[in-house]
């Protein structure tokens, strides 16, 4: 039975290399490396610590007396997997699994497991089994055990065997170009999806944030979804959509999408380009923080660094959201209720008390109601489906009957009339 899988024993290293210059505060990082073992059911972290390095030995990344020093902590602790929370060599790795006698999981391998441990669409077990296949083409140090998994993962936490590197390589090509294949499949399927809904007359308000910033929490208390929304890094990884009705306000698409993380594989990054597409057709972007982290200014440079990368235009209407201020002090949280009260593209909200939630969604409303403009149109009898559309639209201010059609007299914003043009 699944509750009775055993698990293996892990330990999280966070090296701290000096010449890095990481703007991350040490500690922070290693809780988010500890942290990201614990989305896996099958780790048990059962130690962290962080290991200051002047430089990383190109190597063996550890200097040899820290290795020797480690070996004896792991041996000790009967240690069976070591997560390095950085990036780590092929070569690093085949020497550090040789000397400690362990397995070696870096932060790309550890997210990749996680992302395929949490896919559920189809779109998303491909992308990540190409994502994962492109990051173990580079490292074939041990058995690659993908499609023999019994679980979702990737194998790279435990597997039946290894296997030689030459069948592997050609097994993980192989497996490319199929994967390739299917996935232009579902990325056509996917877009006649979108073009779909493109002609649908409501518009997308997309949530991204850092992963775990409440996301999830938010998009259940506004549509009464069930969104898995746990305390957990990449608690939720394919996006969900709800359709929204805002108070005095339009209909809208309310998207959640899947929770950033620093030093995102750029494996994921590519892979994950059309899943974060919702964000791009976004009409209105909510960047949701969780304020009361330690390191939420970083996250918040995280966020906006990939959002960039992504082609977001600084045009879109965005509003920063300031989440969980029910789990900061009584002066905290008034400065930043105080703080958001001064700028018109801020709240400070709790998505499990609600609090902030209608002033935030009044302005939503605002900014998707955009500039109207009156203007007159002439409509011939022919033109039933644009009619039925303006007034579905509730544009419509007057209409009079004349012998050739109708003139309709109509209050809407640019983008309506856009739409408008398209039917």
């Amino acid at each position: 039975m699944e509750h009775d899988r055993k698990q293996t024993r892990a330990w999280v290293l966070h090296p701290d290399i000096k010449s890095d210059r990481d703007r991350r505060n040490a500690v922070t990082a290693l809780e988010e490396g500890v942290a990201l073992a614990a989305a896996l059911p099958d780790l048990e972290v059962v130690g962290a610590k962080v290991v200051g390095l002047p430089k990383a030995h190109p190597g063996m990344l550890f200097g040899s007396g820290k290795i020797e020093e480690l070996k004896t902590l792991f041996k000790a602790e009967e240690v069976e997997l070591v997560l390095i929370d950085g990036p780590v060599s092929p070569v690093q790795q085949r020497n550090l699994e040789k000397a400690w006698k362990v397995k070696i999981l870096d932060r790309t391998g550890l997210i990749l497991e996680i992302f395929s441990d949490r896919a559920r669409t189809r779109e998303g077990v491909l992308q990540v089994e190409m994502a994962a296949l492109s990051y173990q083409r580079t490292r074939l140090v041990r058995a690659w055990t993908h499609l023999e998994r019994q679980r979702g993962g990737l194998g790279f936490v435990g597997g039946p065997g290894e296997t030689q590197i030459e069948a592997d390589r050609r097994a993980i090509d192989e497996q490319l170009v199929r994967l390739r294949r299917q996935l232009d499949k579902v990325v056509k399927t996917r877009t006649l999806h979108r073009a779909a809904r493109a002609k649908i007359p409501y518009p997308i308000v997309a949530l991204v944030g850092y992963t775990n910033a409440g996301k999830s929490t938010l998009f259940n208390r506004l549509t009464g979804a069930d969104v898995m929304a746990k305390d957990m890094l990449f608690a939720t990884l394919d996006p969900t959509m709800r359709r929204v009705e805002l108070p005095d306000g339009p209909e809208v698409i309310l998207s959640d999408t899947v929770g950033f993380i620093s030093d995102l594989p750029t494996e994921l990054v590519a892979s994950f380009r059309a899943t974060l597409e919702e964000v791009l057709a976004a009409d209105v972007i909510l960047h949701v923080r969780d304020i009361s982290h330690s390191d939420t200014e970083n996250q918040a440079e995280d966020v906006e660094q990939i959002l960039n990368s992504l082609g977001v235009d600084e045009d879109r209407a965005l509003i920063e959201v300031w989440n969980k201020i029910d789990q900061l002090s009584e002066e905290e949280a008034d400065a930043c209720r105080q703080r958001a009260e001064r700028s018109e593209e801020l709240y400070a909200i709790s998505a499990i008390t609600g609090e902030g939630l209608p002033e935030l969604l009044n302005d939503i409303a605002l900014k998707l109601q955009g500039v109207r403009h009156h203007e007159v149109l002439h409509l011939d009898f022919s033109q039933g489906k644009q009619r039925a559309w303006l007034f579905k639209q509730d544009v419509v201010q007057k209409e009079e009957q004349t012998d050739t059609g109708f003139e309709i007299s109509v209050r809407w914003t640019d983008k309506q009339k856009a739409q408008f043009a398209a039917l």
